[in-house]
C-alpha cells in the first residue's frame, strides 16, 4: 500500500543509510577527540559533551532532544558496561589494602559530602532545602569513568589508586539511594529507616554480585568454548547479568555488576587481554554515546542563570565537602597526609552526576530542570579544573612514580588436550627483565619459553639469550605450574635475576 499524504513515510533502506552514516561519523568524530583529550590532559567527557550541545538544539545540528526518560535509562545501561570495565580492569591486589578505607569513603563519605554540599547550597544559594539535598547527593558520588580514563594515565602509589578506583565502584549505589529518596513526593518518616534501605540492598548487591562472579568464573574456566571470541562475550554477559539479578533482588545492581566484574577479572580466564580489549572498546562506545545523549539533552541558553550558583556549590563540594569527608574517613586509617590531599583532589565527577540529575526530571520535582543545569555547569567546570591539574598535583605532593615500568602484559590460552597453557608475555619498557637470559627465569619444572618474537622477527632463544624490552615472549606451562610460572614472570619483571634473593616473589610493591 502506497502512504497517504500527510501520513509520515515509513523508514525506508536509505533513511536508514543515513542514520548509519551520521553515526559512524559522530563515532569516528569521537575516537578522533580521544587523541586530543589524551595529549592535552582533559577527560574525554567534556569532548563528547561538547559534541552532543553542537548537535543539539542551540548548536550546528539543531537536534531536539528532551526526553529525559530516555536519557536516563540509556545512562543506566551505558554506566553499567563502564563500571563492568572497571572492575574487569581492577587489580585485587591493589584494591584489597584499600578496601576499608574505600567502603568508608563511599559510604560515611558520602553522607558527609552531602550534608556539607546541601548545606552550602541552601544558605550561600537560596535554593530549598529539597533542591539543596538533590544536588547534594548528585554531586557527591565520583564518576568510575573519569576516574579510571584518568588515574591509569598517571603512576600513582597502588594504595591511592586501589581507594580511588574502589571508591568510585562503590559509592555509585548509595548515591542512587539517596536521590530516589530526596526526589520522591512526600517526606522521609525517619533517617534510619533510610540508612536501613541502604545498608540492606548493599548487601543484597554485594551478596549477588559476588555470587555470579564467582561461579562465572568457575564456569569460565571448566567449559571451553569453540571460539576465542566468545569469551569476551560470555563474560560481559556474566557481568550484565549480576546488574539484573541484582536489581531483581531489590538490591543494588552497580554494586553487584562492579564486583562481579571484579571477580572475574582477577580469576585468570582464558584469553584475557582480548577480553579486556572486548570491554574497553564497549566502555568507550558507551561513554560516547551517554556523554553525546546528555550534551543533547542540556540547552546551552538556558545555563546563563545557573552558572553562579554551580560555581558556588561546586566551591563548597570541591574545597570543602570533598576534603572533609575523607579527613573524616581516613584519619583513623593512618593515611599520610599528602595522601589525603590527594585523595580530595582526585574526586572527579564525570557523566554519572549528570545521569542522577535526571532522575528528579523523571519525578517531576520542582525546578528539576534548574537542578540538571546546575548540575552540569558544575561538573564541566570542575572536571575541567581538576582533571588536567591531577598529575601536577601528585607530582608536587611527591607521589606521582615517574619512569615506574609497566606491569608485564601476560595472555593466557587453554591447551585443553596438552592440559597446558600457553602464555604470551610482553615486556614493557622499564621492566627489569631487560638483560636477563633465558636460563636467569628460572621457570618451575614444566615450563619452557618456547619462542621470542623481536622487531617483527620470531627465533627460538636458547639457554643464554638475553631479553630486550618490547620482546614478546610465549611460555609454554602445564596446568599445576601455570600460576607459579607467571608469578616467576613477574617477579623477574619487578625485580630482574635476583627476584628470588631480593624476596620478590611476584606481589605486587606496597606503598
Amino acid at each position: 500500500m502506497r502512504a497517504s499524504r500527510g501520513r509520515e513515510r515509513p523508514l525506508t533502506v536509505h533513511h536508514l543509510n543515513q542514520l548509519l552514516l551520521a553515526c559512524s561519523l559522530v563515532l569516528l568524530v569521537a575516537v578522533a577527540a580521544v587523541r586530543i583529550s589524551s595529549r592535552s590532559g582533559l577527560p574525554s567527557l567534556l569532548v563528547y559533551l561538547g559534541i552532543g550541545v553542537l548537535m543539539g538544539q542551540d548548536g550546528i545540528g539543531h537536534v531536539h532532544f528532551d526526553n529525559a526518560e530516555l536519557t536516563q535509562v540509556i545512562g543506566y545501561a551505558a554506566l553499567v558496561v563502564i563500571l563492568a570495565e572497571g572492575g574487569l580492569g581492577t587489580k585485587w591486589k591493589e584494591v584489597r589494602p584499600a578496601l576499608p578505607a574505600a567502603s568508608a569513603l563511599a559510604l560515611v563519605g558520602v553522607a558527609v559530602s552531602v550534608g556539607v554540599t546541601a548545606t552550602g547550597a541552601h544558605y550561600l544559594t537560596g535554593l530549598p532545602w529539597r533542591q539543596a539535598l538533590i544536588i547534594g547527593a548528585v554531586v557527591s558520588s565520583t564518576d568510575a569513568a573519569a576516574v579510571f580514563s584518568v588515574l591509569r594515565k598517571i603512576p600513582l602509589p597502588a594504595r591511592v589508586t586501589g581507594t580511588l578506583e574502589a571508591e568510585s565502584g562503590f559509592n555509585d549505589a548509595p548515591v542512587v539511594i539517596l536521590v530516589v529518596a530526596f526526589s520522591t513526593a512526600g517526606p522521609i518518616d525517619h533517617w534510619y529507616v533510610l540508612v536501613g534501605e541502604i545498608a540492606l540492598e548493599l548487601a543484597i548487591g554485594a551478596a549477588v554480585g559476588l555470587a555470579v562472579g564467582l561461579l562465572g568464573s568457575w564456569g569460565l574456566r571448566h567449559v571451553a568454548l569453540p571460539a576465542s571470541g566468545l569469551y569476551p562475550i560470555a563474560v560481559m554477559a556474566i557481568a550484565v547479568t549480576a546488574y539484573a539479578a541484582g536489581a531483581l533482588a531489590h538490591g543494588s545492581g552497580f554494586l553487584a555488576v562492579y564486583l562481579a566484574s571484579m571477580v572475574l577479572g582477577n580469576a585468570k580466564l582464558p584469553h584475557w587481554p582480548a577480553t579486556r580489549g572486548f570491554a574497553e572498546g564497549l566502555g568507550w562506545i558507551a561513554q560516547i554515546g551517554m556523554f553525546v545523549l546528555l550534551g543533547l539533552l542540556v540547552s546551552p541558553h538556558e545555563l546563563g542563570d545557573d552558572v553562579w550558583p554551580a560555581l558556588v556549590i561546586g566551591l563548597v563540594l570541591t574545597m570543602v565537602a570533598r576534603p572533609l569527608s575523607v579527613v573524616a574517613c581516613l584519619t583513623p586509617f593512618r593515611l599520610p597526609r599528602s595522601e589525603q590531599v590527594l585523595l580530595s583532589w582526585a574526586g572527579l565527577r564525570g557523566a554519572v552526576p549528570i545521569i542522577l540529575a535526571t532522575i528528579p526530571m523523571v519525578e517531576g520535582v520542582d525546578a528539576s530542570r534548574r537542578i540538571f543545569n546546575i548540575v552540569f555547569v558544575l561538573v564541566v567546570v570542575y572536571t575541567l579544573i581538576q582533571g588536567p591539574t591531577l598529575p601536577w598535583v601528585a607530582r608536587t605532593l611527591g607521589l606521582g612514580k615517574s619512569g615506574e615500568a609497566a606491569d608485564l602484559g601476560i595472555e593466557s590460552a587453554p591447551l585443553e588436550r596438552l592440559r597446558g597453557h600457553l602464555l604470551s608475555v610482553t615486556i614493557p619498557e622499564g621492566s627489569k627483565m631487560h638483560g636477563v637470559e633465558i636460563s636467569e627465569l628460572r621457570l618451575p619444572a614444566g615450563s619452557a619459553v618456547t619462542l621470542v618474537v623481536r622487531d617483527g622477527k620470531s627465533f627460538v632463544p636458547l639457554p643464554a639469550t638475553a631479553l630486550r624490552r618490547g620482546d614478546e615472549l610465549l611460555v609454554v606451562a602445564t596446568d599445576p605450574v601455570r600460576d607459579a610460572a607467571e608469578r616467576r614472570l613477574r617477579a623477574v619483571g619487578r625485580g630482574g635475576k635476583l627476584a628470588g634473593w631480593l624476596g620478590t616473589n611476584g606481589a605486587e610493591a606496597r606503598s
